[in-house]
């Protein structure tokens, strides 16, 4: 006789399978009797499971829509395609935020079957991903591998290599991930220089567990953290626009990743973005989509009235229309 679990597990997916089933034809798929049947039915709503049931001769039980997620019973098929699909949703922000998709990715990474890790990593190692504009291609294994890092609270051995392709390998103890709606970072304690530092995810070459647990005393905010890190690069150019619109809006338009506010009124902002040219800042205003006003320097200012010009001149601007 199979064990309660197993039976309740086994009378979920039949249920699964069906729009509705009668207690008789649940009984005699599950060679049990229909007084089972009910008392298993009242076990699973003890569990969440919202089973609807119609009285009478030709009533039975469906399941339904409850007002909490209960356990789900997923077969290989189903399983990988939700897998696939959460790395998909990790990977593009298509939710807006990828930290739901990221945590539902590795609870069900820590239960997946052999059978189907390995036809995830089979696919990984077959499909190809265009870049995200701004972001570098990131392993969805090893975005993975990170999240489980930060979730297990043991240092960990980094292999990493820096903006400039220098390879380093340090100890760190993890923390979190952070996504900046371009990139992600990780978040951690680096053991040797007793600092807190980011690392950018996707230059994240290795990582090995050292199955030493660690606690964490005040770890830092790592979404501010991450702010300040990359606010912090030094870049060869500097330029200061004016946005008319309120801090809120402008820091939709620029992230506090991208640049520097202070507000000027209660209806415009000033933020200082760093570029490597003025050209390249001059691109990146133009993406913004909206109006704005070039206080310095000047070569930023040529650079971004150079792109319009020759953005009109090739669609026809100046010219009368045929």
């Amino acid at each position: 006789m199979i064990s309660t679990s197993a039976r309740l597990l086994r009378l979920v997916s039949l249920l699964s399978t069906r729009p509705a089933w009668t207690c008789r034809e649940l009984a005699e798929r599950m060679a049990v009797t229909d007084r089972t049947v009910r008392r298993d039915i009242a076990r699973l709503r003890e569990l969440g499971y919202c089973i609807e049931s119609d009285p009478g001769p030709w009533g039975g039980y469906r399941l339904g829509g409850g007002s909490r997620v209960p356990p789900l019973i997923l077969d290989d098929e189903e399983a990988l395609a939700v897998a696939v699909a959460l790395r998909e949703a990790a990977l593009s922000g298509v939710l807006g935020s990828d930290r739901a998709a990221v945590s539902a990715l590795l609870k069900l990474g820590q239960v997946l079957p052999p059978r189907i890790a390995d036809r995830l990593d089979a696919m990984d190692a077959t499909f190809v991903h265009t870049p995200r504009p701004g972001g570098d291609r990131i392993s969805p294994g090893v975005l993975l591998e990170l999240a489980t890092a930060c979730r297990r609270g043991e240092r960990t051995r980094l292999s990493y290599r820096d903006h400039a392709g220098k390879a380093s390998v340090r100890d760190v103890d993890p923390y979190r991930l952070v996504h900046t709606g371009l990139r992600w970072y990780f978040v951690a304690r680096d053991t040797a220089r007793d600092q807190w530092r980011t690392f950018r995810a996707d230059r994240v070459v290795h990582l090995q567990p050292t199955g030493q647990p660690v606690e964490l005393i005040d770890p830092p905010d790592p979404a501010l953290l991450v702010s300040r890190s990359i606010a912090s690069v030094v870049y060869p150019l500097y330029g200061r626009i004016r946005l008319p619109h309120p801090m809120d809006e402008a820091l939709r338009l620029v992230p506090p990743t991208i640049g520097t506010h202070h507000p000027d009124g209660p209806d415009a902002t000033i933020v200082e973005i760093g570029a490597n040219d003025a050209d390249q800042l001059a691109r990146y205003l133009l993406g913004l989509g909206t109006p704005l006003r070039v206080l310095s320097p000047d070569d930023v200012r040529e650079a971004l009235l150079r792109r319009i010009r020759e953005l009109s001149e090739g669609n026809g601007g100046g010219r009368s229309s045929p």
